[in-house]
């Protein structure tokens, strides 16, 4: 990984899309901070693209689409995206699976719930559960004593046991049925709302995250930047990202914000 600094100021000032990763990546300690809050008005200001991707739930994503400064997001590692028009009111969503599908899968995830929570002493649902439609969030350090590797591990391999798909973030293991994942959905969006071939806009798109779940969009994107605590999740991820922030959390992603701005003149 290059630090930040390394991406010349002619790439940065060509940056017209921002993806990014929500927890731990744009919050800090589970806060989002007013500094990081500015910074996402800011990058919109400038006429820069904003979209979340997260893993965080489709309740919390209808909020995020219709409350941030922000264009769309991706939802549940990429189960949807929600593109709130402001203009005609109206909450644009799509997803992977067929609303009979996900309910097969939902009660499918409901079993593995439980076979989890019970062979893996320690872990939890994650707070926001109630919250998803199409995945599975076991929390192992969020609002539970911080489980070691060996334990998410097993939660990882009971997903995949089960034939689900299975990604750790900072904070969940989050699993799901269906071959999907952030970069996927995000392709989807590109193509359905900005009429754009994700592949051919490589130059215009700088994607920042922290985790493991994030690690398609770092082989993915030439311009993908881990904040500083993605250190902790190297030992995870076969492809890290290209550059690094010297700071941590939300104030990793101000650091991002305040360069491409500072590249286009406006600060």
């Amino acid at each position: 990984m290059q630090p930040l600094k390394d991406l010349s100021v002619t790439q940065a000032a060509n940056i017209r899309f921002v993806l990014s990763d929500i927890d731990d990546t744009i919050t800090t300690e589970g806060r989002l901070t007013s500094r990081a809050y500015a910074a996402l008005e800011q990058l919109t200001a400038a006429g820069i693209v904003v979209i979340p991707i997260t893993g965080r739930p489709a309740g919390w994503c209808d909020h995020i689409a219709r409350m941030w400064p922000v264009f769309a997001v991706v939802g549940e590692n990429g189960a949807f995206y929600m593109h709130y028009d402001h203009l005609a009111k109206k909450m644009i969503s799509h997803y992977f699976a067929q609303t009979s599908q996900r309910q097969i899968n939902r009660q499918k995830l409901n079993d593995l719930s439980a076979q989890i929570l019970r062979e893996v002493p320690g872990c939890g649902l994650a707070s926001d559960q109630n919250y998803r439609e199409a995945d599975l969030a076991i929390d192992f350090c969020e609002d539970v004593t911080p489980l070691d590797e060996p334990k998410v591990q097993r939660i990882v391999n009971l997903f995949q046991l089960a034939g689900a798909q299975a990604k750790v973030s900072s904070i969940h293991v989050n699993g799901w049925f269906g071959q999907y994942d952030k970069l996927s959905m995000t392709k989807t969006l590109f193509a359905r709302e900005c009429g754009l071939d994700l592949h051919e806009q490589l130059d215009s798109v700088l994607f920042v995250g922290d985790s493991p779940n994030d690690e398609p969009m770092f082989e993915f994107f030439d311009f993908s930047v881990g904040v500083a605590n993605i250190e902790s999740q190297l030992h995870r991820l076969k492809h890290p990202p290209k550059f690094v922030t010297p700071s941590k959390g939300g104030e990793g992603f101000v650091e991002v914000a305040q360069y491409l701005l500072k590249a286009r003149g406006l600060t």
